[in-house]
């Protein structure tokens, strides 16, 4: 799941744009602020999601919808509510939104991370029956479908774009370092010999990173602990699905803290002011890969898009650069290999105006082409199997394949509505590690946590 290195911003950095009849134009943040109790207008489609930065892919992606579909419609207006703001403000300004009937999107863009926690809180209703006619839902990936399914067995979201995990390595500082052109490390010891190897080398590169501590967010845990811990052996994830319970006192948790332990330890990765630094992934991915001041990353399907020729850094050697290796397991065991997969979708609010207005809006969002062209343009993966049919699709990156074909064997995160205060306590278990506590302490009050969360009833012991 891409988590972007942007600053936080405040509210009055949103804008609102309203496209009638493929005509748009600003809105202030006082024009929807004005919008409250019952004066919705029924005509029109209100759509939050988040803007990176001045980045413009996702609005450009409903802007080209929006025209089509107003020409289609000119009764109805589309207004589009880019929330500029990092990740976590993302969730936070979204669910503000969706609070009150009077500023309510009709259509969201959710993260499945968040998706289910907003489904607990009561912000978005179940659209099942809807989605039984939507053109193309046999094609949604399987492993997406679940992400937006609900225990009550409902469905609250429309998947659309997914991504996973590998490693990332610079050619040149492998060079140096005397490591292989081609990697394909088969165990997390390969990984670290590999790391040793740059660290002892004439190279001023970090030898390895990972995403680590609480100012990393969900980059943290997914980026970095949980490619760990689903590669220690089956069933030693987060969650069992069949007993539904979270599980504690994993031998595995704690081996994926002592390697995060032995990379700090070893000085085998940055320091620990740049890995609490929350805009080090902007530093990563403008300056020390292409620059070969960085070894080794664990880091997802859609950095590339960082180094196109519209980026702030553009880096159009990276395909040669740059070279990608499947994580592997802890000792190679299992399928040898570990990747793990998120993504993004609609949903529909609880307070929307028109639900089956909007959910034609979101059919007009989720046709073959439109979602083949916003792939390109956001250098995402795709969930449905009749756009990654596509050649336009198949040739828009060298990596596009290669991340694609991941999906076969990926794990999703536990997708439900405790799921991101665990995730909290993994990234401050981790932190506890990177500040000095052992993996040993810090597991056991990652268990104490989790606990207080889910309640005494709702957690097991790891099996061995």
């Amino acid at each position: 799941m891409p988590s972007g290195p942007f600053p936080r911003s405040s509210p009055d950095r949103r804008t609102f744009l309203r496209l009638s009849a493929g005509v748009a134009t600003v809105l202030p943040l006082a024009a929807l602020a004005g919008c409250g109790g019952g004066g919705r207008d029924p005509h029109t489609i209100r759509i939050a999601f988040q803007q990176f930065g001045s980045g413009t892919i996702k609005q450009k992606w409903i802007e080209t919808a929006a025209q089509e579909f107003s020409e289609e419609n000119p009764e109805l207006t589309v207004e589009l509510v880019p929330i500029v703001a990092s990740e976590n403000d993302y969730f936070t300004k979204n669910e503000l939104l969706m609070n009150s009937p009077g500023t309510s999107p009709d259509l969201v863009y959710e993260d499945s991370f968040i998706l289910l926690s907003d489904v607990g809180a009561g912000y978005l209703q179940p659209i099942t029956d809807l989605v039984e006619h939507l053109e193309n839902w046999d094609q949604v990936a399987a492993p997406s479908k679940k992400a937006v399914t609900a225990d009550d067995g409902e469905i609250y979201g429309v998947p659309i774009t997914t991504d996973t995990r590998a490693l990332w390595y610079q050619r040149d500082v492998f060079a140096e370092a005397g490591l292989p052109e081609e990697w394909a490390p088969g165990s997390w010891e390969d990984i670290l010999e590999a790391a040793r190897a740059i660290r002892d080398s004439d190279s001023e590169a970090i030898p390895f990173f990972m995403f680590a501590g609480t100012p990393q967010g969900e980059k943290a845990s997914m980026q970095g602990l949980e490619m760990l811990l689903y590669g220690t052996g089956e069933g030693k994830g987060l969650y069992d699905d069949e007993t539904k319970k979270w599980i504690l006192g994993s031998p595995g948790f704690e081996d994926s803290l002592t390697f995060l332990q032995t990379i700090f330890e070893e000085d085998l990765t940055a320091s620990l002011g740049q890995h609490l630094d929350p805009n080090i992934s902007e530093t990563i991915y403008t300056s020390l890969l292409p620059d070969a001041k960085l070894g080794i990353l664990i880091d997802g399907s859609w950095i590339s898009q960082n180094w196109t020729e519209s980026a702030a850094r553009p880096w159009p050697e990276w395909p040669d650069a740059v070279g990608l290796a499947d994580m592997p397991t802890q000792d190679g065991g299992g399928n040898g290999t570990i990747t793990l997969a998120g993504g993004w979708g609609l949903s529909i609010p609880q307070y929307v105006t028109d639900r089956d207005v909007a959910f034609r809006f979101l059919q007009k969002l989720v046709s073959t082409e439109t979602l083949v062209d916003y792939a390109i343009a956001d250098n995402h993966i795709t969930v449905r199997a009749d756009v990654a049919a596509k050649e336009e699709y198949l040739s828009y990156s060298p990596a596009v394949k290669y991340f694609t074909d991941l999906l076969e064997t990926a794990y999703y995160r536990p997708a439900l509505p405790v799921y991101p205060e665990v995730s909290a306590s993994i990234q401050e278990a981790m932190e506890a590690v990177m500040t000095g506590s052992s993996p040993q302490a810090a597991a056991a009050a990652y268990d104490a946590a989790v606990t207080d969360i889910v309640g005494p009833e709702n957690v097991q012991e790891a099996t061995a």
